[in-house]
């Protein structure tokens, strides 16, 4: 093969697997969700295959001007999205895999060979990465055996699960030496990493999430983790295109209660769980008594008592979520007055309903809550302002169509200006909504200057869930 030829089949293999290495990170590098459940399947179209079609029935000196204009179609559009590619130790050792595995291209004068090394590296890649992993994962295990006395809290819910963890670290951590994973950081990888990297060593109380795409995503990690304490929050129908039914989804956050450690498990009523020695069905006899702009009242029976609580935070729904919380921390022996004590300093967790006031407008950034409950109590919630309302929004992602049909009919009813974003639900939204008051934004980097010109003081603007704009 001469160089010209080795070169243009070099970049445009190494173009190709660029995209594709980029789709994987997107979709937790699972090939089968890159294939099945990409929501913007026409990428895959122009971006992967018609070029490489182009490229197997093209001479590489007819291939070379369609490479060009390739590259520069993909420059372009990964210059537009809102996600690119993060180089990870994981991706940096892909593309080492793929330069040794095309270099030897040179050798071998056949296209089927450059062909072959998208999947090969894919192969190889996957298998390194499997290899690595079950070896860290056995030294985290042996670093969670490692530290006395340490108690592990884990928690996993349809949704939910960051807020249960955050208002349950700011509890614990006057009392107890407390770690809790960051950010959203819920996959088996995650922690494992976590648990190498970051937790220390003098940790009493480790708070996980474990989240879940796939039937024993959970159950494996209930193994690695065995936790002592459990909570299985409300669970709905979110990823529902996953598991395809609401039992499914029960039957996997269950998995949770599988831990060989299991102390106590706290599980609401939503996972249709039967309650015994070692499992309390919550919350017993919950009461919403205020809940506005300025936080929530509730009380429910713990300990026998029907209990009256207040925290400064947005959503009667997150009253389910401080029940939880409430019940695990006495259940560490924290008294009842420490826990009301705690709960009125709560913070506001970032892009939950969190509130926030700005030259004059009231912005409520509710941007990571992507479930059909917690939207439509954000949108009861703004319901109660008396100034003009605004929205912007992508709609529900990974739900049902009748379910983002409700949503728009709600924000017809509540909102005053509405933006819509991303593709994936503008038709059933558009529908929906009166077409005099919506705004189909097309490109995400222009939000700013959208809402600079359509909205003045004294506005509110709720930012109800967002989503990348490869959704």
């Amino acid at each position: 093969m001469n160089y010209f030829n080795f070169f243009i089949n070099f970049i445009a293999i190494f173009a190709l697997s660029w995209y594709l290495i980029l789709n994987l990170q997107w979709y937790n590098y699972k090939l089968q969700r890159v294939v099945l459940n990409h929501h913007k399947k026409v990428w895959h179209l122009f971006y992967f295959i018609l070029p490489l079609l182009l490229w197997i029935v093209l001479k590489e000196i007819y291939f070379a001007p369609i490479l060009i204009l390739y590259l520069i179609a993909l420059y372009f559009w990964a210059k537009k999205l809102d996600r690119s590619l993060v180089y990870t130790k994981r991706v940096q050792r892909f593309f080492i895999i793929l330069t040794i595995i095309l270099i030897f291209g040179y050798f071998f004068a056949s296209k089927i060979y450059f062909l072959f090394a998208i999947f090969l590296t894919i192969l190889l890649s996957n298998l390194t990465e499997k290899l690595m992993f079950n070896f860290y994962k056995k030294i985290a295990k042996r670093r969670l055996n490692s530290i006395k006395d340490l108690k592990i809290v884990a928690i996993t819910a349809s949704y939910g699960k960051t807020s249960i963890k955050n208002f349950l670290y700011h509890i614990l951590k006057n009392h107890f030496n407390t770690y809790k994973t960051p950010r959203s950081v819920n996959t088996i990888a995650g922690l494992v990493l976590d648990v190498n990297m970051d937790l220390p060593s003098n940790t009493q109380i480790y708070i996980a999430e474990a989240g879940a795409r796939v039937k024993g995503d959970i159950k494996t990690i209930a193994n690695f983790l065995e936790p002592q304490i459990c909570v299985v929050g409300t669970i709905g129908e979110q990823h529902i295109e996953y598991f395809k039914s609401l039992e499914n989804i029960q039957n996997t956050k269950k998995e949770l209660l599988s831990s060989k450690r299991l102390e106590k498990a706290f599980v609401h009523k939503s996972a249709d769980a039967k309650e015994s020695l070692n499992i309390d069905i919550f919350p017993k006899n919950l009461e919403i008594l205020d809940s506005s702009l300025d936080g929530i009242r509730f009380s429910f029976e713990i300990n026998d008592k029907k209990e009256e609580f207040f925290a400064p935070i947005l959503g009667s729904f997150n009253a389910i979520n401080l029940s939880a919380v409430i019940l695990v921390a006495n259940y560490l022996k924290i008294d009842i007055k420490s826990i009301k004590d705690s709960l009125k300093t709560l913070p506001q967790v970032e892009h939950r309903l969190q509130k926030i006031e700005a030259n004059g407008k009231v912005i409520i950034d509710d941007s990571f809550n992507g479930n059909f409950e917690g939207m439509i109590e954000a949108f009861n919630l703004c319901k109660t302002y008396s100034g003009r309302k605004v929205i912007i929004t992508p709609g529900l992602v990974e739900s049902t169509i009748e379910a983002n049909k409700k949503i728009a009919l709600k924000i017809d009813e509540v909102f005053d200006f509405v933006i819509l974003t991303g593709s994936l639900n503008i038709e059933v939204l558009s529908q929906n909504i009166n077409k005099e008051k919506v705004f189909i934004l097309k490109d995400k980097s222009q939000m700013q200057n959208i809402l600079a010109s359509s909205t003045k003081s004294g506005d509110l603007i709720l930012f109800a869930n967002d989503a990348p704009n490869f959704i």
